[in-house]
C-alpha cells in the first residue's frame, strides 16, 4: 500500500538487541490530506531510516504493509514502512509515457505469428 502525507511529529529513535542482533526503529506521525485528514503512526525499521528525509513538515510518499499480532488476548496493529521518499519524487517503477517498447514498424508484418 502507499500513502502520501505530511510528517507532523518525529518520535524518539528506539534501539535494542534481540536474538538476531542490533535493531533500531523510528516511529513517525504523518497526517493525510483531504476533507477529513487522518493521523497515522508509521514505523520505519533498520536501514530504511533516512534521517535526511525525516523533517517535520516534509511531504512523504510512504510504501507500507499493515500487520497485526495477538498478545495476551489483545490484538495490536503496526504500519511498517518498507520505502520512504519525498513526495513528487520519480519512482523507478513507473515508465515514461513516451517510452517505445518495440521498434517502429515491428508490428506491421503479421505473417510471423506462431499459430
Amino acid at each position: 500500500m502507499q500513502l502520501t502525507a505530511k510528517l507532523i511529529q518525529l518520535l524518539p529513535l528506539q534501539t535494542g538487541t534481540g536474538k538476531n542482533g542490533q535493531w533500531k526503529k523510528q516511529d513517525i506521525i504523518v497526517e493525510t490530506e483531504g476533507q477529513y485528514p487522518k493521523k497515522v503512526c508509521v514505523s520505519i525499521w533498520g536501514d530504511k531510516i533516512n534521517e535526511s528525509l525525516l523533517k517535520e513538515g516534509a511531504q512523504l510518499n510512504i510504501s507500507f504493509d499493515v500487520e497485526s499480532r495477538e498478545y495476551n488476548g489483545r490484538w495490536y496493529t503496526d504500519v511498517k514502512a518498507w520505502k520512504v521518499e519525498p513526495a513528487g519524487a520519480a519512482t523507478a517503477d513507473k515508465a515514461p509515457d513516451d517510452q517505445v517498447y518495440f521498434d517502429e514498424g515491428q508490428m506491421e508484418d503479421k505473417n510471423d505469428l506462431p499459430f
